[in-house]
């Protein structure tokens, strides 16, 4: 592992002799890369991406025999106030047919339907394969509506939905892009008091986002792109890019402080900063990648999007951030914001971070036992998660098309969550099979979870070899009693009925889908979590070559997990602040989150855990005790950590003001999690753990690495040694 060392030297001289050079090319790499996006267009994920288990079976078969239900929209007839009139209900439905029966991309509209006490009637339309755009429909509806004023007409569907969640979605990632970049300016502003040392993270980040989201496009080719990859890209590229270019900036600037030239200050940024960012940004890239275990199109899109950005933003620090370094010089001070100036100055290490160390390196027993009574009361909620696929309940209820649908699937139950049962045997048995899957409709709707449809519900492929059977759910999709209703139908309705067949059978549709995808994801998420605590142990072994040092940076990271799922329980399972963030509690969480939220986690604790312990090894090689080296250690790196943290819960909490629920449950676990990390476990539970492993950890065969250029350095370090000593004392 020395190249890991050697990589950010040798490319910081490159840098430094060649700075014009480095800095070109770093923009022309990224005005190139944002070219590819505009000249390629993305290829988007497909529904046959997403297929799992017998629902995917079952949505493949559909799909090769050509009984896939093709998309389609429901149009919702209701009294503005009072009660309905049929008449005027019979006319609006009227009006609808006759318009939307010309209107292209339209394959059929059905006759009008009335709900059990005649409050609502309903229109439903049959769209082509392949329609894509229902901006028709919708106007057609909107001037129906109008024409109607005693009325509520309103629409809902395949199309409609989707288009409304993307216009949200879009406006959502504007939303955040504006803010999260003044946001993080001033942040940077407070923390070095000087507008170009602000700008410089910024600007790193920013350009590493940009030019992710270019190579992006074409890789799309080969792994298709999740609607939500684009969040992910600007979510973790404007946190790691800005934690790079701040470890680096801060050791650079403290090097210039002790009297070193801007060049060697570079170099030594780049022998400690530098490979404590590369070693990070490896452990992010290597945990992220524990997302591919979990397998399904939107975590391999998201591991995707997430690994480029963190690799684009790590080049970035070790090869573009030295030239402008080298380049700006003192400059980089410049200019400076007078009262922000002063503080950022006259801050030191007698600090708040100070004042918390000292009872826990003078009582590191007390202060581990503390801490770790707090994480692990966090944590312990984690174990009654219940996991469950988006739904209705968790999109944004104030998009008019969502709140339609919901109301659609209250009014109509057999609107709503839907069984598919696909039998496929040989064309000559297909009149038994159409008999079999009757005499399965009627036992299922003689339980209580099934409702009765309109019309015959079997349909049989052209070549009749292929036959389906929709049966509607009375519950809603995230009432548990739904998976209970599929489990029943997989084990005993659908067996009863068809095994004396003899022929290959399978239950799909969204319920089905949602329950195996759920179930998926709990079967694969203790192998996510081996996965991504081995990888620690192995990154962590190799780069301080201690094992202690690895068991412990696999416990405080299982511990932030913990943490952050417990949180997310409490919050959005439970509903605890659920008014405070604007969302109304589904009762569990969304499935793909916690998976996406240990991956992200373990990779950025790394950043701030590598930093620390890379500062903590540097003051034991030089001949410090234990005591004395995390202290000084510890000190050294807590302003920068908790600026980094400042960053990150700044970006996360942008996303936790989002509309999609998934979206907030990911910036509020993230952000709080984060915060405990860089305060309770880096500044409680990591000094404390270090100074009773004593020595131990740093003991190495080869000789010390020396960081300090100059011998006035060494005097500091070694009066600071004998300082330090006394205070232990």
């Amino acid at each position: 592992m020395s190249w890991i060392t050697a990589l950010p030297t040798r490319a910081a001289r490159w840098s430094a002799a060649h700075p014009w050079r480095a800095i070109g090319a770093w923009f022309a790499f990224v005005a190139l890369a944002v070219g590819m996006a505009v000249l390629v267009p993305a290829q988007s994920t497909t529904d046959a991406d997403y297929r799992v288990g017998d629902s995917g079976r079952a949505h493949a078969l559909l799909d090769r025999s050509g009984l896939l239900a093709p998309p389609g929209e429901a149009v919702l007839i209701t009294a503005r106030s009072g009660a309905l009139d049929p008449a005027a209900a019979t006319s609006a439905a009227r009006q609808l047919t006759d318009r939307m029966t010309r209107t292209p991309g339209v394959a059929a509209v059905a006759p009008l339907v009335w709900n059990g006490d005649r409050t609502a009637a309903l229109v439903t339309i049959t769209l082509t394969d392949g329609a894509q755009d229902g901006t028709a429909l919708t106007r057609i509806t909107e001037s129906v509506a109008a024409a109607n004023p005693a009325l509520e007409v309103r629409e809902a569907g395949d199309l409609t939905i989707d288009e409304g969640i993307n216009e949200r979605v879009a406006a959502d990632l504007h939303t955040a892009e504006v803010i999260s970049l003044p946001v993080t300016l001033l942040l940077m502003l407070l923390v070095f008091g000087a507008l170009v040392a602000a700008g410089v993270p910024v600007l790193l980040a920013g350009t590493s986002v940009a030019a992710t989201m270019g190579l992006a496009a074409p890789i799309s080719y080969l792994v298709p792109a999740e609607p939500t990859v684009n969040s992910m890209i600007v979510l973790i590229g404007m946190a790691v890019g800005v934690d790079y270019s701040l470890f680096y900036l801060k050791r650079e600037r403290e090097e210039r402080a002790k009297g070193a030239g801007t060049i060697d200050a570079v170099e030594i940024a780049a022998r400690t900063s530098g490979h404590a960012i590369l070693v990070s940004g490896l452990a992010v890239i290597a945990s992220l990648a524990g997302l591919f275990l979990a397998g399904g199109a939107t975590f391999t899109s998201l591991a995707t999007g997430a690994i480029l950005v963190v690799g684009v933003a790590m080049i970035a620090s070790i090869t573009v951030l030295p030239a402008l370094l080298v380049k700006l010089g003192h400059w980089v001070d410049r200019p400076r914001v007078p009262l922000l100036w002063r503080v950022t100055r006259r801050a030191g290490r007698r600090g708040t971070s100070a004042r918390l160390l000292t009872p826990v390196v003078r009582y590191p027993r007390t202060a581990l036992v503390i801490g770790l009574a707090a994480a692990i009361g966090l944590s312990l909620p984690a174990f009654g998660m219940r996991l469950h696929q988006p739904s209705l309940a968790t999109l944004p209820q104030d998009i008019p098309v969502v709140a339609t649908a919901g109301r659609i699937a209250a009014e109509f139950p057999s609107q709503g969550s839907q069984a598919v049962v696909v039998v496929e045997a040989p064309a000559d048995d297909q009149p038994r099979v159409a008999q079999s899957l009757r005499a399965l409709s009627a036992a299922a709707v003689a339980t209580p979870a099934f409702v009765p449809d309109e019309g015959d519900t079997v349909t049989t492929s052209a070549d009749k070899t292929v036959t389906r059977l929709t049966l509607a759910i009375r519950y809603a999709e995230q009432d548990p009693r739904t998976d209970d209703a599929i489990q029943r139908l997989r084990t005993s309705l659908a067996p009863n009925a068809l095994d004396r067949l003899g022929a290959q059978y399978v239950i799909g549709g969204d319920a089905a889908w949602n329950l195996d995808v759920t179930q998926r994801q709990l079967d694969r998420l203790p192998w996510v979590i081996g996965f991504v605590v081995a990888l620690t142990l192995v990154m962590m072994g190799l780069a301080f070559r201690s094992i202690r040092l690895a068991m412990l940076s696999a416990g405080l990271n299982l511990l932030s997990v913990g943490v952050a799922f417990g949180v997310m329980r409490l919050v959005f399972q439970d509903g605890h602040f659920a008014s405070a963030l604007d969302f109304t509690s589904p009762g569990y969480l969304i499935d793909w989150v916690p998976l996406l939220v240990l991956a992200v986690l373990v990779g950025l604790s790394m950043d701030y855990h590598v930093f620390v312990v890379s500062r903590v090894r540097e003051y034991a090689e030089q001949g410090l005790g234990a005591r004395a080296a995390v202290r000084l250690g510890i000190t050294d790196t807590a302003g920068v950590v908790t600026s980094a943290a400042a960053v990150m819960v700044s970006v996360f909490a942008i996303f936790a003001a989002m509309s999609l629920l998934e979206m907030k449950m990911m910036g509020v676990g993230l952000a709080v999690a984060i915060l405990l990390d860089a305060t309770l476990i880096r500044l409680v539970i990591l000094p404390s753990a270090l100074v009773l492993l004593g020595d131990a950890p740093w003991q190495r065969r080869t000789p010390p690495v020396t960081t300090a250029p100059a011998s006035s350095t060494v005097l500091r370090h070694q009066s600071r040694r004998v300082v330090e000593s006394s205070a232990a004392r």
